[in-house]
């Protein structure tokens, strides 16, 4: 599966395994490109695309009460993904909230990476 694929149902086990077998040999290429990235200021899509998982995490956290996502079983996973992707036009709504203080955040992460630059 690529990264710019849209998730349209939930992962069986089986698709579960072998895409954390992908990224288990993807893991110092992600890496380097993350560290690579990170250097440069965020686009408006990857900040939107931030929203949107920011949002799906804090739905999911809401839904799962005081469990963690980690304590779940395959079953559990997949009807939170089930419940999650029901919930689309929900998660387009925090997510759109959440937009101006990640922007924000972006901003002020750009400016104290410059003055550590400066130093």
């Amino acid at each position: 599966m690529d990264n710019k694929e849209t998730q349209d149902e939930a992962l069986s086990a089986a698709q579960r395994a072998k895409k954390a077998r992908i990224m288990k040999s993807k893991s110092a290429v992600i890496a380097k490109k993350r560290e690579l990235a990170m250097k440069k200021k965020a686009s408006p899509e990857k900040l939107k695309q931030r929203s949107l998982k920011k949002a799906r995490d804090m739905l999911a956290k809401k839904i799962l009460k005081k469990k963690s996502k980690a304590d779940l079983g395959q079953k559990g996973k997949e009807n939170l993904e089930k419940t999650l992707d029901k919930k689309k036009a929900v998660i387009k709504k925090i997510a759109k909230k959440l937009l101006p203080k990640l922007k924000k955040a972006e901003a002020e992460r750009m400016t104290a990476m410059n003055q550590k630059k400066e130093e």
